[in-house]
């Protein structure tokens, strides 16, 4: 496998140098992953630190939605992954089409590109403190090598905003159909806590940095250092965000 860190490289460039207009609910993630401390050896293949470009934009006809993570194991960035989505409301129904692209490249290889379609429902309430959605998607496996290319996933998604917007619990769960992990289903969620500082008297309101924690919480998806992606974890991390 040839070496990808230009083409790495250039897509986050060129992600940076544009997403910026699209939309004020840009953020920038740095996370340090406690694996390590947890398991020792047993995940020392997991990279340090992450960097995470996020962004949604909604419109009146749906939203568009896309992060990617930048994965760095001392001071050479090894992989990158991302996932773009678009929706399509259906009429003025909570209910949209949904599409979505999962993918990425490293040093020692490539993730396994998905290509998902299906329905969402979304719900939020007047003020926006309160969001949810669930995702019901067909999910096609472009690089599956052993058992079927063909699959299906259940995402919901979640945001909370409580105490005057000073804290929000936010994150996601997928649980997804693979024929080659141990009783054929894949489990992920990511729950965030975090504190936003521009909410405390102490910090001016255009400090728009939070710090906060996120838990990994897997089954069927870490891959360890000996063996296959057939077990569980819950790897928890330190974070910081910076909100434009």
């Amino acid at each position: 496998m040839k070496n990808r860190k230009p083409f790495i490289t250039l897509l986050l460039l060129t992600l940076w140098c544009f997403i910026p207009k699209a939309s004020a609910q840009l953020n920038l993630q740095m996370s340090y992953d406690l694996g390590h401390t947890l398991y020792g050896k047993e995940l020392s293949n997991r990279p340090c630190w992450t960097a995470t470009i996020e962004n949604f934009k909604a419109d009146k006809w749906g939203n568009t939605y896309f992060f990617v993570d930048a994965n760095f194991a001392g001071n050479t960035m090894e992989s990158a992954y991302a996932e773009i989505s678009r929706e399509f409301n259906l009429c003025k129904t909570p209910f949209a089409l949904h599409v979505e692209y999962n993918g990425g490249v490293a040093n020692s290889g490539s993730y396994n590109d998905s290509y998902l379609i299906g329905a969402a429902y979304n719900w939020n309430n007047a003020s926006f403190t309160k969001t949810f959605s669930i995702q019901t998607l067909y999910r096609y496996l472009a690089n599956q090598q052993i058992g079927t290319k063909h699959s299906w996933q259940l995402t919901t998604v979640w945001g909370i905003h409580f105490a005057d917007g000073l804290c929000s619990f936010t994150g996601y769960t997928d649980l997804a159909h693979d024929n080659n992990v141990d009783g054929a289903l894949q489990f992920s969620s990511e729950p965030q806590f975090w504190f936003n500082l521009n909410k405390l008297k102490a910090f001016d309101d255009e400090c728009k940095l939070s710090i906060g924690t996120e838990v990994e919480v897997s089954n069927n998806f870490v891959w360890p250092t000996d063996g296959r992606n057939n077990r569980f974890y819950a790897i928890p991390c330190i974070m910081a965000k910076w909100t434009f």
